[in-house]
Parts: C-alpha cells; sequence; structure tokens
C-alpha cells in the first residue's frame, strides 16, 4: 500500500472515474497523489474496486457471475459499459438476485442460469466481512443462497469490497445470516442457535426488507426472492471456527444455506483511502 498502490489509484481514477471526479483532479492538477486520493469518496473507491475487477479478469467470451450490493452493481455497471463500448464481447451472465438481474437488464447484459450454464468463468461480487483468511460473512442484501450458488461455480471468484470489510476474525462486526424455511421457523431458529461452534451468539429473525442487513425496518419476517426466512447470528466474539459452523449450519434441517463462504476466495480487491490493493490466500 505504498507509492504503487497510490500511482494505481490516480491512474484509475482519471481511467474511468465519474467526470466529477475527473474535474476536481485537474482543477487540483498541482496537488500530489497523496491529496488526490483523500479527496475521493468512499463510493468513488468501491467504483474502482469494482471496475478494477471487471478489467483484470472478464475477457471476451467469458461466462460470468455478477454479484449484488451497492459494490457489486459497479462491477455489473463496467460489464454493461465495455459490452456497450466493444471492448467485451460475447459476455452471457448470470445474476445472483432479481436486483441483479433487473441491473444487467437495464444495461444490455445478456443472462443465462445455471439451469443451462454450470461452469462460470469468474464471478464478482462483494462481501460484508472478509476476515485474514479471506474468509467471508455474505448476506447482508438477503442473497446469499443464489450468490453461494452462482460463485462456487466459478473457476475464479473475485471478492471486490472497501477496507471497512475488513475484519480480524468474523462475527462481531457484520451478523451471520443464515437461512430458512418458513415452516416451524421457531423451530429452526433455535436449532440455529444451538450450534457448539455458534456458542454464545444470540439470533434474531430478520423483520421488515430482506434487502437492508439485520436493521429491522418493518414488522413481518423478511423474505427472500426463494421465499425463505432469514436468521441473523450476532456475535460478540469472533467465530472461533468458521469452518466447522459452516458444517453445522448446513446439517441443520430446516436450513436452506448461510453467509459463510468460507475457502471460495481467489482474490480480494480492497478500496481504502491510500489506494486498491489486493490479496489472494
Amino acid at each position: 500500500r505504498g507509492s504503487s498502490m497510490l500511482l494505481v489509484l490516480t491512474s484509475a481514477l482519471f481511467a474511468f472515474s465519474p467526470q466529477s471526479v475527473t474535474s476536481r483532479l485537474n482543477r487540483s492538477a498541482l496537488r500530489t497523489p497523496a491529496q488526490q486520493v483523500v479527496m475521493a469518496t468512499q463510493d468513488e473507491l468501491k467504483k474502482l474496486a469494482g471496475y478494477k475487477a471487471v478489467d483484470d479478469y472478464v475477457r471476451s467470451g467469458m461466462v460470468v457471475g455478477l454479484g449484488t450490493g451497492s459494490t457489486a452493481a459497479f462491477a455489473v455497471e463496467r460489464v454493461g459499459m465495455k459490452l456497450k463500448s466493444g471492448e467485451l464481447k460475447d459476455i452471457i451472465a448470470i445474476p445472483t438476485s432479481v436486483r441483479t438481474k433487473e441491473q444487467a437488464e437495464a444495461l444490455g447484459i445478456p443472462l443465462v442460469t445455471l439451469g443451462t450454464h454450470s461452469d462460470l468463468d469468474v464471478a464478482i461480487d462483494g462481501a460484508d466481512a472478509v476476515d485474514p483468511r479471506l474468509n467471508l460473512i455474505k448476506g447482508g442484501g438477503g442473497a446469499l443462497l443464489r450468490e453461494k450458488m452462482v460463485e462456487v461455480c466459478a473457476k475464479k471468484f473475485i471478492v471486490i469490497v472497501d477496507d471497512t470489510k475488513l475484519c480480524a476474525g468474523l462475527g462481531p462486526s457484520f451478523p451471520l445470516p443464515v437461512e430458512i424455511t418458513p415452516f416451524c421457523w421457531e423451530h429452526t431458529l433455535r436449532k440455529v442457535a444451538a450450534c457448539p461452534a455458534a456458542a454464545g451468539c444470540e439470533a434474531k429473525l430478520r423483520l421488515g426488507s430482506a434487502a437492508t442487513g439485520s436493521k429491522v425496518d418493518g414488522t413481518d419476517p423478511a423474505v427472500t426472492d426463494n421465499d425463505n426466512y432469514i436468521v441473523d447470528l450476532f456475535f460478540k466474539q469472533p467465530i472461533a471456527d468458521p469452518v466447522a459452523l459452516a458444517a453445522q449450519l448446513k446439517a441443520t434441517v430446516g436450513v436452506v444455506d448461510h453467509g459463510l463462504f468460507c475457502g471460495m476466495t481467489t482474490a480480494c480487491i480492497i478500496a481504502g483511502k491510500d489506494g486498491i490493493s489486493v490479496q489472494t490466500p
């Protein structure tokens, strides 16, 4: 994260950041790269991460998994932009949510499903928390099942985040979502909370919109694109063994899937005020 990182960020800002950013930087041509970096907003940095993922990993003729969320939306935007310009050709994509499907359709990105294309070249998505081993918590937007189904089929899974999503251990920084069937959900919630590797957690049914994380914005249960409910597990201490907890949750009858994405990340592109960095396992 030294001068080379700053050079990458500064070059990227001039290459494809919004016109407002470019004009601000042009007016500040005499400023140092470090001063220019400070001027970039968090959304602008997310955009750089999303664009970089597409520029570095997506090539013509690929089958691409399109993630869900505020950072992933920039990657979807970049795919649409490069298809329109002709830089990319013969791309087909698989969206991981209804929201992403609608965005991709509006951008003219050809879409298919896993029903016809089970092998993906690359998938690009955000995350709600990333630990030092690049294990993830995902599902704040309620799309964890479709995200995992698509991303586990990709030869490369590229994670794009801002640096606030980095953590020493999964759990305390963002609750772990677990998608469950509505049938006897109270029973399944208790079983989920009783998993040995989840000791000490507090389990809560997500209420309101499925896409707003654990924030309560309604009184009815949040419903996913798959017509399921979500239980959020709140931890005060880091999850000691995410891999063990993932296995225990998956083995719980009534659980459809969970937001632990362990051992899946090929590379993590991280946007921060000091530039763009890339981590690999």
